[in-house]
Formats: structure tokens, C-alpha cells, sequence
């Protein structure tokens, strides 16, 4: 085996022998990392090595017809945690590997231990850490509670070994943390590299198809909020799972990127105690709690995440600016939205967003995609740069267009039920969904055709 100095792009795993700024496959910048690679020597046959299938070393690949095919019955089982089983789609499917992905101590290995204390009552769990100790790992457990059971724990990071115990226990979930920790033999290049990272990855996916054992592997995130090392990692699972939340909140959120057997629309959320992260079930009373009374720049939208309404807060500043350039500033809200909205507001309405700073703020952490939440932020611009308050008992939903037209939004009948639900009197909806609605005892259904409707409802 020969050793050399190559360019490996972070993103892709694109070689090259010399330092690129872009990556010439996936387009990206400054993602060419310096590593040793080793090359086979020309004795061995091609000069190339031969890499082994997720799916066994079958020699004698066959073809079958798709009509000769059994359709497997993939079983799932519980987690022990409703959120994560809903996102999912109903709980681990066997023989599946799931990443899940988040910063550094934003509460992963906290939440896969409470997984693997759960699940071990019925099924053996090996737990793999290369990153603590055995010491420190049982002091989490003592911590949130977890007394045993056939929950199994390995510190090791070394792939061979790793097997060789994997092999001999044959557990049915298997706990990797984390996949940048690990290495293997046959790769020269340090652990966390992409060919490291990629390598042993495939390792663990293939025994999981083989075994039928389900494989939780941690991620590391890099400093742009994406998981570190190739791209392709994310390609080759069967889940991806973002563990999201700031640290100085104690809510914790986890969607699904990727799922082959589920939704990647629906959202857990947690909050983190003493004791480890317990399920907020009715995160929209959690969500609303504090809401301010009788204050402007504030409007509750109700926005669907997978088959869940959740209600939440949307809260606007907007001061007048003593620079030529006024400020913007987003948190939850896509800040290319917060831009559109307000030349809509300027150009349709005539409200002069141009000469006054606007900051939009989302209460609890939430991300808001939907463009059902437009309806709720706009009436937050207006009651601030206006000064009058929404009512209290008003929540709105409904997406806006640049001419200044309210569109129809899916899932109106479950967000009016919501809203009854919580005490709110009455909701704003697109003309186009209220007319299409029953009336409901107990809330009031306003349509709204455009933003002439929308500065009505703050007279």
C-alpha cells in the first residue's frame, strides 16, 4: 500500500491532487480538506480494492422479476417516547438505520440513552460511545433513571473490535455515538475524515440489512448546521433526523429530513429537565403560556406540521431607523420571507416599512416554512409600525401573494378546531377556505380576501 497526499472535498468526497477553492462535482466552496489516502499497489488485481455489498457477498449476482418478489413486512417497534415514534411514522422499522443529527450538547446522547433504557425491556441494546467513558455513561443513567436491563455498553472506537462484539451479543438496536469517533484498518486517513466517516458508515448499514438489527447512528454537525462528512452518509440511510433547539431554551424540536417509511412533515417536541428530555404532547399551550396581553406587534398563527396544528406567537419591532439603510432582523422566519412581506406591505398598503427597522421574532424556537403562517406576521408588521394591538382572541392563517391577495391554506377545518380548542373566539382565513367551512359553535370564521381585510380587522 502506497501512501499520498490528496484533496478530498467534505461535501461530496470529490479527489483531487492539488487544493481547489470549489469543488468541480457538487459545486461547493472551500470543502477541500487535506488527508493521506492510501492507494492498493499495481500487484493487486486492477489495482483496485474490492468493497463489500450492504446486502451480503453474494459472488453469483442474480437478476429476479419484480413479479416473483415477496413484499416484506417491515415491523416497527415503540421507542418508548411518543414524539420520536411520530416522527418516525409509528416507531423503528427492523433491519433500518436512522442518523440523527444536532449540536454539540443540545441533548442527543441524552435522548438515545432514554431510547435504549426503554427499548432494552423487551429487546437487547447495544449501546457503542467512542466518545465518553464507561464511567461517565453510567453516571448519565444514574441521572435520568435508567437501571438496565439488556441495555449493553461499549466504548470502544475501533471497527474490528466493534464487530467481533456485535457478532457475539446480537443485539437487536444498536446505538452508535458518534460515527466521527470510529475508524477502520484498512483506511489510512483519520478518524472523522470523509473516507473514514463514509467507510465505517457503510459497515454499519450493512449489518443492519443483514441482521435485521436497527442502528442508530449520531452525527456531528458542521458550523453551518449541516451534518459533517459526505453528503452521500445522508443518501445511504434510511432516516435523517435533525435535533434541533438553543441551548438557552429548554425546548428541543426533532423533524425528519429523510424517511423512507413515513412522513418528513411531522415535528417532537421536548423540553429538557433535570431528569433528561421529557414530551411536550400539547406544545401549544406550552407555546402560548406567556403570551403579553393588550400588546402591538403580536399576532398567534396556527401552522400545521405533518398531521399536527400548533399554535404559537409571531411578535414584531418596528422602529423608525436613524440610518440611510434600515435593519432586518428574523428568527424562525425565513428572512428572504420577512423581505417579501414587507414590500408588500410598502407597496400594497402603503405603510412605510423603508424609513423603520422591522426584527420578527417566532416564540419557542419554532421554525414557521408554511406559507400559511404570511397572514399572522403581516398582521404583526401592521400592528407594529401602526401601534394598535391585535385583538386577543384572534388567530390568523392564510398566505399572501404580491398583489396582496389572501390564498387558500390546506388543513382548515383542523386548525379552526385548534383555535376552539384553546379559547380563541376568532380566526381570519383565506375567503376561499372560510367559505367552504360549516359554521362552528364558539369561534367566529372571518374571511379575508386581501390586505385591505387584513387592516380592517385592527380598526
Amino acid at each position: 500500500m502506497k501512501s499520498k497526499t490528496a484533496y478530498i472535498c467534505s461535501e461530496c468526497g470529490y479527489r483531487s491532487a492539488k487544493w481547489l477553492g470549489r469543488c468541480p462535482d457538487c459545486q461547493s466552496w472551500n470543502t477541500m480538506e487535506e488527508q493521506i489516502v492510501s492507494e492498493p499497489s499495481a500487484a493487486s488485481p486492477a489495482g483496485a480494492r474490492r468493497t463489500q455489498s450492504l446486502f451480503g457477498n453474494n459472488d453469483n449476482a442474480q437478476a429476479v422479476s419484480l413479479g416473483d418478489l415477496e413484499l416484506p413486512e417491515y415491523l416497527r417497534f415503540k421507542t418508548g417516547c411518543g414524539e420520536l415514534d411520530r416522527v418516525l411514522g409509528g416507531g423503528i422499522v427492523e433491519g433500518s438505520a436512522v442518523l440523527i443529527s444536532g449540536e454539540p450538547g443540545i441533548g442527543k446522547s441524552t435522548l438515545l440513552m432514554q431510547i435504549g433504557g426503554a427499548v432494552s425491556g423487551g429487546k437487547k441494546v447495544l449501546y457503542i460511545s467512542g466518545e465518553e467513558s464507561a464511567g461517565q455513561l453510567k453516571l448519565r443513567a444514574k441521572r435520568l433513571g435508567i437501571a438496565g436491563g439488556d441495555f449493553l455498553v461499549l466504548t470502544e472506537t475501533d471497527m474490528e473490535r466493534i464487530f467481533a462484539c456485535l457478532e457475539k451479543e446480537k443485539p437487536d438496536v444498536v446505538i452508535a455515538d458518534s460515527i466521527q469517533t470510529f475508524y477502520a484498518d484498512g483506511v489510512s486517513s483519520a478518524p472523522g475524515s470523509v473516507t473514514q466517516v463514509k467507510e465505517c458508515a457503510m459497515r454499519f448499514i450493512g449489518y443492519a440489512k443483514n441482521s435485521g438489527s436497527a442502528v442508530i447512528i449520531v452525527g456531528h454537525v458542521n458550523k453551518d448546521g449541516a451534518i459533517a462528512g459526505p453528503k452521500v452518509l445522508e443518501h445511504m440511510v434510511d432516516a435523517v433526523l435533525c435535533f434541533e433547539g438553543s441551548r438557552d431554551s429548554t425546548y428541543r424540536l426533532i423533524r425528519a429530513e429523510k424517511n423512507r417509511f413515513g412522513s418528513t412533515n411531522e415535528l417532537g417536541v421536548f423540553e429538557m429537565t433535570g431528569t433528561g428530555l421529557t414530551e411536550v404532547p400539547n406544545p401549544s399551550e406550552t407555546l402560548l403560556s406567556g403570551r403579553p396581553k393588550n400588546v402591538s406587534g403580536s399576532c398567534a398563527v396556527c401552522v400545521m406540521e405533518g398531521t399536527r396544528p400548533i399554535i404559537t406567537e409571531i411578535q414584531a419591532l418596528v422602529t423608525k431607523t436613524v440610518y440611510p439603510s434600515p435593519k432586518r432582523a428574523s428568527d424562525g422566519i425565513d428572512f428572504n420571507r420577512l423581505c417579501l412581506l414587507l414590500a408588500v406591505l410598502e407597496k400594497r398598503a402603503g405603510l412605510r416599512f423603508s424609513a423603520c427597522d422591522a426584527y420578527l421574532n417566532v416564540i419557542g424556537g419554532l421554525r414557521l416554512d408554511e406559507p400559511a403562517a404570511d397572514l399572522a406576521t403581516a398582521l404583526a408588521l401592521i400592528s407594529g409600525i401602526k401601534d394598535k394591538t391585535v385583538p386577543d382572541d384572534l388567530i390568523a392563517s392564510g398566505e399572501l401573494g404580491l398583489s396582496g391577495e389572501c390564498r387558500g391554506v390546506s388543513n382548515a377545518s383542523q386548525r379552526v378546531s385548534e383555535a376552539r380548542r384553546l379559547g380563541f373566539s376568532r380566526i381570519a382565513l383565506p375567503a376561499k377556505c372560510a367559505a367552504k367551512l360549516e359554521k362552528q359553535d364558539g369561534i367566529e370564521i372571518i374571511p379575508v380576501r386581501g390586505l385591505f381585510d387584513a387592516l380592517a380587522l385592527l380598526e
